[in-house]
């Protein structure tokens, strides 16, 4: 594994457990996918705007094709005695031409409100800016008090949608 990799992952202790935090690849395609199956139905709902229970094959592989600049993911897992690493939360951000992210960050419902969230967006967020990146933005829906708190902790301001009161825009710029 090249140095550049191997700088960008970074181990933690939540709960007494092990875990360790790296960019997402093409090998976690099924771990992607087993991730989402495993959220709560509200989770999902949050993370994806849907009523999605599971994720494509071409989806997750979508999710998993990061390119370290316009596309980025990293992931927490721990590892499962029974089938080696198991995801347990992840952020991303996805950049368009103006360096503007939009960001997104799922943790497994057992693993909320330990701080892991937050710490992935730290580091989503580190990542951004040493891209150059100006802003990282979020849209989300407005009862989702997950959201609202971890975009809180981080500083980001938040506005609501003008054309959906349903919604709200979460801003942080870099």
């Amino acid at each position: 594994m090249s140095k550049y990799l191997t700088d960008l992952e970074s181990d933690i202790k939540i709960k007494n457990q092990a875990i360790h935090i790296r960019p997402i690849n093409s090998n976690d395609i099924e771990r992607e996918k087993q991730f989402v199956e495993k959220l709560s139905p509200e989770s999902r709902h949050f993370r994806f705007l849907d009523g999605m229970h599971q994720l494509t094959d071409k989806a997750a592989s979508d999710l998993c094709d990061i390119d370290y600049d316009k596309k980025m993911a990293f992931i927490a897992v721990i590892k499962n005695p029974n089938n080696g690493e198991q995801e347990i939360g992840v952020s991303r951000y996805a950049t368009d031409d103006k360096n503007e992210c939009e960001c997104a960050v799922t943790v497994a419902d057992e693993w909320k409100n330990h701080g892991l969230g937050r710490i992935l967006m730290n580091k989503l967020i580190d990542f951004a800016r040493g891209k150059g990146k100006i802003v990282l933005y979020s849209i989300d829906l407005a009862n989702n008090t997950h959201m609202h708190q971890l975009a809180n902790d981080l500083g980001m301001n938040s506005q609501p949608d003008p054309d959906d009161a349903t919604m709200v825009r979460y801003e942080l710029t870099l």
